[in-house]
């Protein structure tokens, strides 16, 4: 007696398996492209070009002796100049998270009586983490940046360190 084909275990065996790697291979598909990578750069020339151009701030940094001592205690951002007895009317600080880029944030902070850059967080915002700060002056002529842990509930202090350059 014959059977039907269907009825045979080899058969579906020889269906299942290429059948899977079909079903992977959409899955692996749909995976890749709902969510792109951000961090390959389109024009890396271009972007070689900008990294010369933040060199050159962090070196202008390093040659006026800038430094800055920053800490975050309750929600308090305090940023002092520890290098320098200059006084400056605006500070650019960039925080950059490592992996998730939406999370990134800019802050114009001026300073207060004291000579400190202060600035509070709301309470839901969440800063705690692992960030790339950047401090530049609100002319944009030179550069300080550090990858630090928040909260730091001592003053961390940054300098400009030209091979830490992104």
């Amino acid at each position: 007696m014959k059977t039907s084909w269907y009825q045979e275990p080899w058969a579906w065996l020889v269906f299942i398996l290429p059948f899977t790697a079909v079903v992977a291979g959409i899955a692996t598909f749909i995976i890749a492209n709902t969510d792109p990578d951000p961090l390959v750069v389109g024009d890396y020339y271009k972007k070689g070009k900008a990294i010369n151009l933040e060199l050159g701030k962090i070196k202008q940094a390093q040659k006026l002796g800038m430094s800055f001592g920053l800490k975050l205690v309750d929600d308090q951002l305090v940023i002092r100049p520890t290098g320098i007895e200059k006084e400056f009317p605006i500070l650019n600080v960039n925080f950059y998270h490592p992996t998730l880029a939406q999370r990134d944030f800019y802050l114009a902070l001026t300073a207060d009586g004291n000579g400190n850059f202060t600035h509070y967080f709301e309470a839901d915002q969440n800063v705690s983490g692992k960030w790339r700060v950047t401090i530049s002056s609100f002319e944009n002529d030179w550069k300080i940046q550090t990858e630090m842990t928040l909260p730091q509930s001592e003053f961390v202090i940054m300098k400009p360190n030209p091979s830490t350059a992104n």
